[in-house]
């Protein structure tokens, strides 16, 4: 229950619809990997590869047991205890409405939806399926899209909040 004190606090509203925010675009984020996982895993084997654009995308199914770049193969605990960790630290964040703000809480938003959805798929199958294939970059997932955009826009929030003090 919000004492009278948190009733007239902006700060304490603007915080709880950070968490609220937050947690929405996480959700999101998870079903929308969830679902394409799901749905390129149900059509297609292991290395096979479907043509969208050709020689530019494809769709190609690839279980990535290590990290970004197929790096790190045998670190599977290490990226569940990573992932554990950022989830943990961000519904902490929101638990102590620390998180305020528009662009704060959808990226980390983004960013907590990216790792539980990876988290997910380690937990369960013990490798990240991964399907979009541009030729020019790794095979990556809807997860890693989204956790990359988080983390730019957390970078971007970080610096344009350091400038805005410093003027």
């Amino acid at each position: 229950m919000r004492s009278g004190a948190d009733l007239d606090d902006p700060a304490s509203d603007d915080a709880r619809y950070g968490g609220l925010i937050t947690l929405s675009v996480a959700a999101l984020s998870v079903l929308l990997d969830r679902m394409t996982k799901f749905m390129v895993v149900s059509w297609m084997g292991e290395g096979d590869s479907i043509a969208v654009l050709p020689r530019i995308f494809n769709i190609t199914l690839v279980f990535n047991k290590g990290a970004a770049f197929g790096l790190f193969k045998s670190a599977n605990i290490l990226f569940i205890c990573l992932s554990s960790f950022v989830t943990v630290f961000i519904l902490l964040a929101i638990w102590k409405k620390n998180i305020s703000g528009s662009l704060l809480p959808f990226s980390l938003g983004l960013i907590l939806g990216g790792a539980v959805g990876n988290l997910i798929d380690r937990v369960i199958a013990g490798h990240v399926v991964d399907f979009l294939d541009f030729h020019i970059w790794p095979v990556f997932n809807i997860a890693d899209t989204v956790i990359s955009v988080g983390t730019a826009l957390l970078v971007w929030h970080i610096f344009a909040r350091g400038h805005s003090r410093e003027s």
